[in-house]
């Protein structure tokens, strides 16, 4: 299965209900295919602005290298890297992106979570991450 308006839909929904639960703050939601297009976005009310392309870039970078955010980060330390070295302005190594695969882990989406903690936001993308994977396996076919 590939990333759909459905899913993309989903998951922000579940964002939006698992930010709002455990955070009570605002933040902003992106969802993107496996190239790293947006499918879907939502800025809760009161989200930073700066958020809107945080979240987007997080989404982006997870489709286009095929990790989280956090995963990114410290390969950057590790190899001791700006993430310039990729040449690709859209990178971001900040916490709160995630992957999406499907049940045979092939990527086919990222997410992206700004707004809350570095820590707060990589937790809801890697819920959201397991959330897809449950989804998906419920809605096969």
């Amino acid at each position: 299965m590939n990333m759909n308006l459905e899913l993309a839909q989903a998951l922000l929904n579940q964002a939006k209900d698992r930010i709002q639960q455990q955070f009570g703050r605002p933040a902003c939601i992106s969802v993107c295919d496996a190239y790293g297009f947006q499918i879907g976005f939502i800025r809760m009310d009161g989200a930073p602005v700066r958020s809107i392309a945080l979240s987007r870039q997080k989404a982006y970078t997870c489709a286009r290298m095929g990790v989280t955010t956090e995963a990114f980060l410290a390969r950057l330390r590790r190899e001791d890297v700006p993430a310039s070295y990729f040449c690709d302005e859209g990178l971001t190594a900040l916490p709160g992106g995630a992957v999406v695969a499907d049940a045979h882990g092939t990527l086919i989406g990222g997410v992206g979570i700004s707004g809350l903690a570095p820590a707060e936001d990589q937790a809801i993308a890697d819920a959201l991450a397991s959330f897809a994977a449950q989804y998906l396996s419920e809605h096969a076919g």
